[in-house]
């Protein structure tokens, strides 16, 4: 019966993988595919840096410097090693190993910042907790720069986006009961929030062990990626220089969030109300818009890349509009600009990931990945530089750069080839 199931959800993969390839195994894949991708998104929100782990810091006592080094140290970390990683993948027939390698450290990593919490307080437990968060950051990115190519020998073009739509589902009903307990209460202290972190990294080792199952179908090492580098790839496709300029432009739908809370003026004095906030309205937005914009990315992820684009600018304009006009005040009105803003921010996310799939040649996919995570990662590390430096311009003036880049990334979405 499993297999019925399966081969009705997923059918049949495409492309060179095709051979000796059959519904059963595409099935087995697209239900392994789930099922890790839900335990390791699922860790991603337990142990979000942006939230969790600044919260858990603030907690500990360690110094706001340190705590702005966290998002910087995860998103740069996670991109900026795939330049040689990708080379060194696509010297691999099976691939997957790679994905579970990473996974495996991360789980780790987590499991040690869990420890560093309860034996270290104060300046020390932060740069502790920093470096631990960079060996984890070190593991995403073999994850990121192998997952797109994993998911392309293995799962057909029209529903990659729906595997990942729908793990990205199960794991947001995850984190939004996690968010849920913050703001009613139940987690009072450091000890539950560390014992959610200890928890992400045993789902990143369970993701390791599901994926390690995976049907997978050997790779040709001999291709032009072994003679031809990243940057020669981004000089040669035009397409996908465009890509990244719309991908660049759509991080505004990332850094706009601690803007929207200081707006709404929330101050708890541990930011345990802001973080359950925020969270709530991230993991609600991403459980009732993955499956959608997987859906839809399946159809034309061209199309919905430039329809986030204009939502985020949308949310971010309205937000400006509501502080100014004092609408702000109001107890819905932010919550509400919030969830807009992150259903934009997770339809980027589910949009960028098929595109890229869609258009690299199949034995360059890991390089593709990796073209455009080297340049994303340079533009947010030199965003959480100037993050002091943009503080003084206030809410306000943020949130209107944010709305212009958000709907340039629209417009120039529009020009995008279609795959």
């Amino acid at each position: 019966m499993k297999a019925v199931n399966a081969e009705q959800l997923f059918g049949t993969a495409t492309g060179s993988a095709q051979k000796d390839w059959n519904k059963d195994e595409e099935g087995k894949a697209g239900l392994l595919h789930i099922a890790a991708l839900s335990f390791s998104k699922l860790s991603d929100g337990l142990l979000n840096p942006k939230l969790v782990l600044s919260w858990l810091l603030t907690a500990l006592g360690a110094p706001a410097y340190i705590i702005g080094f966290l998002v910087p140290i995860r998103e740069a970390g996670a991109l900026l090693p795939q330049a040689v990683l990708a080379r060194f993948i696509e010297r691999l027939e099976m691939r997957r190993w790679v994905w579970v390698s990473g996974a495996v450290g991360q789980g780790l990593s987590a499991l040690l910042i869990a420890l560093a919490a309860l034996a270290f307080e104060g300046v020390t437990a932060g740069w502790v907790i920093c470096g631990l968060l960079a060996c984890l950051a070190v593991s995403r990115a073999a994850c990121s720069v192998s997952y797109k190519d994993i998911l392309g020998k293995t799962v057909g073009q029209t529903r990659r986006g729906a595997v990942t739509g729908l793990a990205g589902s199960l794991a947001a009903a995850g984190v939004f009961c996690f968010a849920l307990l913050m703001v009613g209460g139940v987690m009072k202290d450091e000890h539950a929030v560390i014992g959610a972190v200890g928890l992400a990294g045993a789902l990143w080792l369970t993701s390791a062990a599901t994926l390690a199952q995976l049907p997978e179908q050997p790779s040709s090492t001999e291709s032009e990626a072994d003679t031809e580098g990243v940057w020669s790839i981004l000089r040669r496709d035009r397409n996908l220089r465009r890509f990244i300029a719309v991908r660049g432009m759509l991080v505004s739908t990332a850094l706009a969030p601690p803007y929207l809370v200081i707006l709404a003026g929330q101050s708890e004095g541990t930011g345990l109300g802001q973080l359950g906030a925020l969270l709530v309205a991230s993991s609600a937005a991403s459980f009732l818009s993955s499956y959608i914009w997987g859906r839809m990315a399946d159809s034309s992820s061209r199309r919905v890349l430039a329809v986030v684009g204009f939502l985020g600018a949308v949310s971010l304009s309205a937000a400006v509009f509501a502080g100014v006009s004092g609408y702000a005040e109001g107890r819905f009105v932010i919550p509400v600009i919030l969830f807009a803003l992150m259903l934009a921010y997770h339809g980027v996310r589910q949009a960028r990931s098929t595109y890229l799939v869609d258009i690299a040649p199949e034995e360059q996919r890991a390089a593709y990945a990796a073209a455009a995570n080297v340049v994303i990662g340079t533009i947010l590390l030199l965003a959480g530089a100037m993050g002091g430096a943009l503080s003084w311009i206030g809410p306000y003036g943020a949130l209107v750069g944010f709305a212009v880049m958000s709907a340039a990334g629209g417009l120039l979405a529009l020009g995008l080839k279609t795959p």
